[in-house]
């Protein structure tokens, strides 16, 4: 595609874009509430890029007031948006670890008591218990800054708290178990600590010890893209508050094109009127995107020479064998799709899931037109992250903000719930629902989206932009929304 073409395709998706984003305000204007209703007061724990908490404050339902974070070019970030502007004058900054932070110094600097502030927030790190690599649990160090976050919540006794994850976190254990060692392979029956499910059970069980307080929590697996973010990104969202309350979480609003064309509504991923907009796509995102000098952690030239010999919307299956096996050494003779090798994107589709380095091998974000990885702004627009915001650091660093953010939109919906939450528990005056514990519930919402296929029967299929596609389409879902209890040692 010639650069003419680009330009013309994104004066075609510039009002497009612009009228899906509709429901995301100018970044000058987050921080000012949007109601005469005073905004509700939130601690932020691990954020990281700040995705999350931007995505609450376009609500304009929320002011965040305090921020814990850990690495200092994340720190730098978020001071020079404050300084900026784009975030409130007051909000402060506690950089450091959380293991050593007195969660009661972090309320008297804000001016809030214990039991009133209205929401804690955060998203401890989340690579022990990632799909994406190799799991550890929480005989890893990193799996205890769950419990940095249960330290806070028992300190703050805040009204709601929102942690997010990644969804591997609902299958990890406690403690690992080799697989040659598994009842499979002719080993004894898992301990308790070993069953999948262990950990999140554990941190439940836990939550429910906390005194003076009767906490209940629903978790909510959902995918970024179904609520209008151009971007296939699977999240876990724990919903806690302390009123005994069941909080539910809203059916998506975007959908696979190719399921809203259905002429059955039944085999739409939900039954109209609940799904009524296409999915956003990278043209959506990036499409109008105009950059003098940008910031890019680049392929190398041999990685290019395999790229430039790959067509958008397809992957290492196009290049000839010989080519196949010197690029990938001994990864050509694993099992698996390995879809992410030597991938090159479509705009007509939305952007997979964001790495914190968009050049490597395995997991290549390259451009659909251009032989390069994705820039730091197109990164950016793929998260929401509004044009005007600034990032600090190396260009790893911020690669790594934006590349380990939470979607903003998830933040933006998630948001809108716990606000319309923390009114009816308001109007209430802060009475508890019901007598009796509820037991916590994990809620699936159209989380997985199976893959578009890549590959079978020794074809390899090319996502054509504007082309039918046929053989190359998302598979159908195969369930909606289904509810399970959550239940730990104690029976809950």
């Amino acid at each position: 595609m010639n650069d003419s073409r680009v330009t013309k395709a994104a004066r075609q998706h510039g009002e497009q874009r612009r009228g899906h984003l509709s429901g995301l305000r100018s970044v000058e204007s987050w921080h000012k509430p949007m109601t005469k209703r005073r905004p509700y007061n939130v601690i932020s724990l691990f954020s990281g890029g700040m995705g999350l908490d931007l995505g609450l404050e376009q609500t304009g339902r929320f002011r965040v007031r305090a921020c814990v974070e850990k690495e200092h070019s994340f720190c730098e970030t978020i001071r020079l948006n404050r300084d900026e502007g784009r975030l409130p004058e007051t909000l402060v900054v506690f950089e450091g670890d959380i293991s050593a932070l007195d969660p009661h110094e972090v309320l008297e600097k804000v001016g809030i008591e214990p039991g009133e502030l209205d929401l804690l927030v955060g998203g401890p790190p989340c690579q022990t218990f990632s799909t994406a690599g190799r799991r550890a649990t929480v005989q890893d160090p990193r799996g205890t800054l769950l419990w940095q976050f249960l330290r806070f919540v028992e300190v703050m006794k805040p009204r709601l708290f929102l942690m997010e994850n990644v969804r591997g976190l609902l299958s990890a254990a406690l403690s690992h178990r080799p697989i040659a060692e598994r009842p499979e392979k002719g080993g004894h029956p898992l301990e308790h600590d070993e069953q999948p499910g262990s950990v999140i059970r554990a941190f439940a069980e836990d939550l429910q010890k906390i005194r003076g307080a009767r906490y209940h929590m629903d978790c909510f697996e959902v995918n970024a893209v179904n609520y209008g973010a151009p971007q296939l990104r699977e999240r876990a969202l724990f919903i806690g508050n302390r009123f005994n309350a069941s909080v539910d979480f809203p059916d998506p609003t975007h959908a696979n094109p190719d399921s809203l064309s259905q002429e059955d509504p039944q085999a739409n991923f939900f039954s109209a009127p609940n799904v009524c907009l296409p999915w956003r796509t990278l043209r959506d995102a990036i499409g109008d995107l105009k950059e003098d000098n940008p910031t890019v952690m680049d392929f190398s030239p041999r990685k290019k020479s395999f790229l430039a010999r790959v067509p958008p919307g397809s992957n290492w299956r196009s290049l000839p064998l010989a080519a196949q096996k010197e690029s990938m050494g001994l990864a050509w003779l694993a099992k698996g799709g390995r879809s992410g090798w030597w991938r090159r994107l479509s705009l007509d589709l939305p952007c997979p899931t964001l790495v914190t380095m968009p050049n490597h091998a395995s997991t290549s974000l390259c451009h659909p037109v251009e032989v390069r990885a994705l820039t730091l702004r197109e990164y950016a627009r793929i998260q929401e992250f509004p044009d005007e915001w600034q990032f600090a650091g190396t260009p790893s660093e911020q690669y790594a903000q934006v590349g380990n953010a939470v979607p903003l939109r998830l933040g933006l919906v998630a948001g809108n719930v716990i606000a319309n939450e923390l009114d009816r528990l308001a109007r209430s005056k802060w009475a508890y629902d019901q007598d009796e514990k509820q037991p916590y519930r994990v809620v699936y919402v159209q989380s997985h989206v199976r893959t578009r296929q890549w590959f079978k029967g020794g074809e390899t299929f090319v996502w054509e932009e504007g082309g039918e596609n046929g053989s190359a389409q998302y598979a159908a879902p195969r369930t909606r929304r289904k509810t399970a209890v959550l239940r730990s040692a104690s029976g809950l």
